[in-house]
């Protein structure tokens, strides 16, 4: 079952003394900050509304005001919170994009439907994704690529592997 809601930063520190923070964005697209209106933070298991202002995107990060913090103190109260959307304002992905949430736990099976293990992570190195399969042996690292990961299923909670592809693209611990 896919979470209601997709993390899409973290609270890092206040900034300044007007109840800013700066947040370190989870998401290829910081600017899209510039359109929230709201977050979710999470807090005993609820996920709770936060208003969101004063939007700055900037290299080092993105800068705005969380339900009206006024003053550094404030804002010092809201260090490390992470800050969700929930699906209905998430970005809407083209067909052959997935929320890197969604693939986490996903099982991992080969086209021969022999179980490999689970998606455990997701790293983004540069020229395309990796994913981190957690095997009964380690831990093996395959590049996200179509003719490797013929086919994705968040929905499922499966991700199929060309087992032809393993002996050629596949990065396991338990190798070294």
């Amino acid at each position: 079952m896919l979470s209601e809601y997709i993390l899409i930063g973290q609270v890092l520190r206040p900034q300044g003394i007007k109840g800013l923070v700066k947040v370190r964005p989870d998401t290829d697209d910081p600017a899209r900050y510039r359109e929230l209106e709201q977050v979710f933070i999470q807090k005993n298991g609820q996920y709770i509304p936060a208003k969101v202002s004063d939007v700055s995107v900037r290299d080092d990060g993105v800068y705005l005001r969380l339900d009206g913090a006024e003053t550094r103190d404030d804002a010092e109260h809201q260090r490390e919170v992470l800050l969700y959307v929930d699906r209905a304002h998430a970005v809407q992905l083209s067909e052959d994009e997935t929320f890197i949430c969604d693939l986490i736990g996903c099982r991992a099976v080969d086209t021969k439907g022999n179980e490999l293990g689970s998606v455990r992570d997701v790293l983004q190195p540069g020229g395309n994704d990796v994913y981190v399969i957690q095997t009964p042996r380690g831990q093996m690292l395959l590049p996200a690529l179509k003719h490797v990961i013929p086919e994705v299923d968040v929905q499922k909670g499966i991700v199929v592997v060309d087992e032809k592809r393993l002996p050629e693209v596949a990065v396991c611990d338990w190798e070294k």
